[in-house]
């Protein structure tokens, strides 16, 4: 049986789970697209550009566990990187795809159009291997399913984007039909011996502590395994805390979650537990300078077990060849109990006054009302600035999710990301914090949300500029030309679009937008929350501050 390159990658695309992929078209894509269609595995949802597609395709991933994507060559792919440097950093299994120059064209000195200006066509591979786990260009048909196999399982495998070049006189060449694709989904075998040493090695560090803490960290959404975690909380008996970027990842409502630890800014009483402990699991932490604001919340070595996707540190040893899946399903099943810290009981989180009617709209007020509207089908994603913060402070029902992207932090990647979530999961409510300084960076995809009747909730936060960087070095370039952020929806409705655009200055105000919101069941619905620029969250002001004097160290003199 045969098939085409266009086609099998279509054919794959479908056998891991894609329901869709995102596009933006090219001259040197088209008849991959074409192929894609025709094959019809997955439906094509286009995008405006191509840094939108890539942070939709993030956001997919995130929520579907894969996605991917298609541009154009040099023009297209370039233009995307920023977005495939966030799926890599935020460990989200991107698959993109590039069309490329006709293979006659390689080696013939001729000058072609969307490059560089000279007839080296091999530079835009050369950047995709530093943000991609694995990259196939493809010269051959006979070969093509080898290596589109190859990028499609390195990238299932490490959590982590990979690259496919398909040169555009390829996509419709005739090539071998797929086999099995359990040969893509299967996960390498533990090595026995590594993985019993480790749960050895665990268990000497554990029953030689008292208080132990587990520390949950952004990339056990990687890990497949999110919902082991209440269990192995239950056999150990221990306090669990979670970091800022894994907000949502651990079940509030469990008895044992006792809030978000991020250093001086954590959660009431969650500083005190974790850095109180004298045994910490770490769980997929990152810890760069924003979860540690600014280098001043560190743990100690002795005290910590560092699990990670690939192997576990503990001890002073190194131990590898299994996956954190396979090390968490057999440590839940012979974990000692150490319930120590679990004695601290929780300290609620400071509840937020209802703010009268005809009130002027605040910050608070805006996060108690956002905080009402989820219940356990939502999915919250919080843009970089203070929506982090805001999210943070929110009491999250059994179910709820959060998304955020604090490893990369690139500004205006959550309204693609949320489009893209809302693709991936349509059954759940998606709801969007977003300011209006990262808002302006990738507006037009809210118009996709409208093309394709996505019931997205989008609290645009227009507090008159980048209020995060105000509170971490201010200058004039932190300040914006304000849009009617609202009045964008008629213009992205025109004549056949169901999007909503409203405006609270009030809570009351806040209170009928979100009512309408809820009701619109056939596009998006956009609440400018006009805000005063000072208006934010308290935890901001402190954590910007200690960031700042981390930027702002002097060099070392040698």
């Amino acid at each position: 049986m045969t098939t085409t390159v266009g086609q099998y990658l279509s054919a794959r695309l479908g056998q891991i789970g894609l329901k869709h992929h995102f596009a933006v078209a090219g001259d040197f894509n088209l008849i991959l697209l074409d192929e894609l269609l025709a094959e019809g595995s997955t439906k094509q949802i286009y995008s405006c550009n191509e840094l939108n597609c890539g942070y939709s395709a993030e956001g997919y991933g995130r929520a579907n566990g894969a996605a991917a994507m298609v541009v154009t060559f040099s023009v297209g792919a370039l233009s995307a990187m920023n977005a495939i440097g966030s799926a890599y950093a935020e460990n989200v299994p991107v698959i993109i795809v590039s069309g490329a120059p006709n293979t006659n064209d390689h080696g013939s000195g001729h000058l072609l159009h969307h490059t560089l200006g000279n007839t080296n066509y091999g530079y835009q591979a050369e950047m995709m291997r530093h943000i991609t786990c694995a990259t196939e260009v493809i010269f051959s048909a006979d070969n093509a399913p080898q290596q589109i196999d190859n990028a499609i399982r390195t990238a299932l495998r490490e959590r982590k984007p990979a690259y496919i070049e398909i040169p555009c006189n390829l996509a419709n060449a005739a090539c071998a039909a797929p086999g099995p694709v359990s040969s893509l989904l299967s996960e390498p075998a533990a090595d026995p011996a590594s993985l019993e040493a480790a749960l050895e090695e665990t268990g000497r560090f554990l029953y030689a502590r008292d208080k132990v803490v587990l520390l949950v960290g952004s990339r056990m959404r990687a890990s497949g395994v999110i919902d082991l975690l209440p269990a192995l909380a239950d056999r150990m008996g221990c306090a669990v805390t979670v970091m800022a970027a894994a907000k949502g990842f651990f079940p509030e409502d469990h008895p044992a979650y006792r809030g978000v630890y991020w250093g001086e800014v954590s959660s009431p009483g969650a500083q005190e537990i974790v850095e109180g402990a004298d045994g910490i699991l770490c769980l997929g932490p990152i810890f760069n300078d924003y979860a540690t604001v600014g280098w001043r919340a560190t743990l100690k070595p002795e005290n910590t077990l560092l699990a990670d996707l690939h192997g576990i540190t503990v001890n002073g040893r190194v131990f590898e060849g299994f996956s954190i899946r396979q090390y968490l399903e057999a440590l839940s099943a012979r974990a000692p109990r150490r319930a120590g810290s679990a004695e601290t009981p929780r300290q609620p989180l400071p509840t937020i006054a209802p703010a009268p009617r005809d009130a002027r709209l605040t910050n608070d007020e805006m996060t108690r009302q956002i905080n009402a509207l989820v219940d356990g089908n939502t999915t919250l994603t919080a843009e970089t600035g203070d929506s982090w913060f805001n999210a943070v402070r929110m009491d999250l029902p059994g179910g709820a999710k959060v998304e955020s992207e604090m490893q990369w932090g690139s500004i205006g990647w959550s309204v693609p990301a949320a489009l893209g979530g809302a693709l991936a999961a349509p059954d759940r409510r998606h709801v969007l914090m977003v300011g209006d300084g990262s808002f302006q960076l990738t507006a037009q995809e809210v118009a996709q949300m409208v093309r394709y009747e996505l019931p997205i909730i989008i609290f645009l936060v227009n507090n008159h500029g980048y209020v995060i960087e105000i509170k971490i070095h201010d200058g004039p370039y932190n300040y914006i030309k304000n849009w009617d952020y609202a009045g964008l929806i008629a213009a992205f409705n025109a004549e056949d679009g169901h999007g909503l655009g409203l405006r609270a200055t009030t809570a009351g105000e806040l209170a009928g937008a979100i009512e309408q919101a809820k009701a619109n069941t056939r596009g998006p619905t956009l609440i400018e929350c006009d805000l005063d620029r000072s208006d934010c969250t308290e935890t901001l002001v402190k954590w910007g501050t200690k960031v700042a004097a981390a930027n702002s160290r002097a060099p070392k003199v040698n």
